[in-house]
């Protein structure tokens, strides 16, 4: 039998779930949008944003990153490091430094609505060297 507490507990994460899931709903779309917005500054087309697989794709490419290591995003540890590349490219592709570069990764739905909504411009794909 459950006692008071544990069934009051119940209640008030039953009442809190529709606020967490809208706040969630809310932070979804305003990401979408914003990302949206980054394909589009760079010539990209917005839909591809909503595409699975295919955003991390086009990702590279604005980035000025090869499209074949959006698979590499896949493998376990190796995928964390390809996708800090790519988000430091990123930020170098719209004219930011490091620190900015810093912020996508660790506030990302902070950073890319600077990046999607702001007066960023996009710069073109980094030249990097091939091999």
């Amino acid at each position: 039998m459950q006692s008071f507490v544990s069934m009051w507990l119940q209640a008030q994460v039953i009442e809190l779930t529709p606020y967490v899931v809208g706040a969630g709903l809310i932070v979804a779309a305003i990401y979408l949008a914003a990302i949206w917005k980054i394909f589009v500054k760079a010539g990209q087309p917005g839909w591809a944003s909503l595409v699975p697989f295919y955003n991390l794709y086009i990702m590279c490419i604005i980035s000025g990153r090869p499209g074949w290591w959006a698979l590499l995003m896949f493998i376990p540890f190796v995928g964390i490091i390809f996708a800090i590349i790519v988000l430091v490219s990123l930020a170098d592709a719209f004219g930011k430094g490091a620190r900015f570069a810093i912020g996508l990764l660790l506030l990302g739905i902070v950073f890319f609505p600077i990046l999607g909504f702001g007066d960023a411009e996009y710069k073109g794909a980094p030249a990097y060297p091939k091999g």
